[in-house]
């Protein structure tokens, strides 16, 4: 199969399926978050650091995006993208995972590609990209026999339709869907160029109070246009266009109220003057 070999492996989640299910399982154990069993939902936002910083919250909402109504595909929307980037799709092959090879839909995703322009990678030319990477462990693990299609989305005002156009192009198909979009949060200090407010607590307090809460609220309040202007206006997502993406999908499939489920910073793990935000939002 042509498949598009790991990138992050090893460095920024395990390189073994061992050391991933080991993880994982650890992730389970942590602190609880809200029990997602029973519900109907079709999709989530989720960070994409390295695992020891966010891949609980991943982990959380893709494991509970798991505990009802298995869907045929997952479609998995990311990349670090400006607003005049080009859509990104692998349209055939696998991608490369510690449990395994997961397939592409290439039905799903070449249907896609003939209603907008996309730059199409595979095996032999691609950008490296964690954004989507991180999460297809967890996508392996809890979904056995799940096909993706993964999108590098911009944030751009023509991308939340490119989003409710895979939607029916599934539907069409008879292909059960859910979705993610993967971003973090506000990227503070000097590390990343951006200190409006400063060092030290008071930056701490403005990032998770104000500027995250602002991008998160836009994402709960189901607006994908809203997401795509906050983020590119306060810099507080870092893939604005994956997370409208999966608004936009999420709505397309039913989903008419968003929650979320776990909020944290890698300031919480590694204390420092720069910083990242996370969030794990579940549609339903």
């Amino acid at each position: 199969m042509n498949t598009r070999s790991a990138a992050f492996a090893g460095s920024w989640y395990p390189g073994s399926k061992k050391a991933c299910e080991r993880e994982i399982r650890a992730f389970l154990d942590e602190e609880p978050h809200p029990d997602l069993a029973g519900r109907h939902l079709v999709g989530g936002i989720v960070p994409h650091a390295g695992w020891y910083f966010s891949g609980s919250i991943a982990c959380a909402v893709i494991h509970g995006l798991s505990l009802s109504d298995p869907p045929d595909v997952v479609a998995l929307f990311g990349m670090h993208l400006h607003p005049g980037s080009p859509f990104y799709l692998m349209t055939e092959g696998a991608w490369e995972t510690p449990f395994g090879e997961l397939p592409v839909a290439s039905d799903l995703a070449g249907a896609l590609a003939e209603r907008f322009r996309f730059t199409i990678e595979g095996k032999a030319r691609f950008t490296p990209d964690n954004t989507i990477e991180l999460q297809l462990p967890f996508v392996k693990y809890f979904f056995k026999n799940v096909r993706v299609v993964t999108i590098g989305a911009p944030p751009a005002g023509k991308t939340p339709a490119m989003a409710r156009t895979l939607v029916s192009l599934a539907r069409e198909m008879g292909l059960s869907l859910k979705v993610i979009g993967s971003t973090d949060l506000t990227h503070y200090g000097m590390n990343y160029g951006f200190t409006p407010k400063g060092a030290g607590p008071a930056a701490l307090s403005w990032v998770t109070g104000e500027n995250d809460r602002r991008f998160i609220e836009a994402v709960l309040a189901m607006d994908p246009e809203a997401v795509i202007r906050e983020g590119t206006a306060h810099q507080n997502a870092c893939c604005a266009g994956a997370a409208a993406s999966a608004v936009a999908a999420a709505k397309a499939l039913g989903a008419v109220r968003a929650e979320a489920i776990a909020y944290a910073t890698s300031h919480d793990k590694h204390p420092a003057e720069s910083f990242v935000g996370y969030v794990g939002i579940v549609f339903e």
